[in-house]
């Protein structure tokens, strides 16, 4: 559930990307290899459901080549005192095409061409979104320690 709250709107939407992940992991049982480890497999499945689901509601990703970026100096602060909840509820506050390359990228690891290919964008594009997906997240958690 943790995985598919990171890259959902809402907990119910984050709950239909799990289930539609575990009918996929139940009736696929027959292609996991008993050699390998269960988890990564799982993790596997459930990280591809959830950028199919994205593929499902948003159609069209509409993003723009960036040309230059410029990292404030001085905005970087240290997370602490903020719980997990909070953490998500605050990362699903980005735009769902940034969000899912800053998840992509940042949370699963995944090189700007990979998410290219699993996105059908550009790896330009990727780097572009993760940018401005950084830029959000900064501006989000900058409004949510001032206030």
């Amino acid at each position: 559930m943790s995985i598919c709250l990171r890259y959902a709107d809402s907990r119910d939407e984050a709950a239909d990307i799990l289930n539609e992940g575990f009918l996929k992991i139940f009736t696929g049982l027959d292609k996991f290899d008993l050699n390998k480890p269960f988890k990564p497999w799982l993790r596997k499945v459930i990280v591809n459901t959830a950028v199919n689901h994205y593929h499902q509601k948003k159609r069209q990703i509409q993003a723009e080549e960036i040309d230059t970026a410029h990292n404030e100096p001085g905005t970087e602060n240290i997370l602490s005192g903020i719980s997990y909840q909070e953490v998500i509820e605050l990362l699903q506050k980005v735009s769902p095409a940034y969000r899912t390359v800053f998840n992509l990228h940042v949370i699963e690891g995944y090189t700007h061409e990979e998410i290219a290919m699993m996105l059908n964008i550009s790896s330009g594009t990727s780097k572009s979104n993760l940018f401005k997906a950084k830029e959000q997240l900064r501006k989000i958690l900058t409004n949510f320690f001032l206030t």
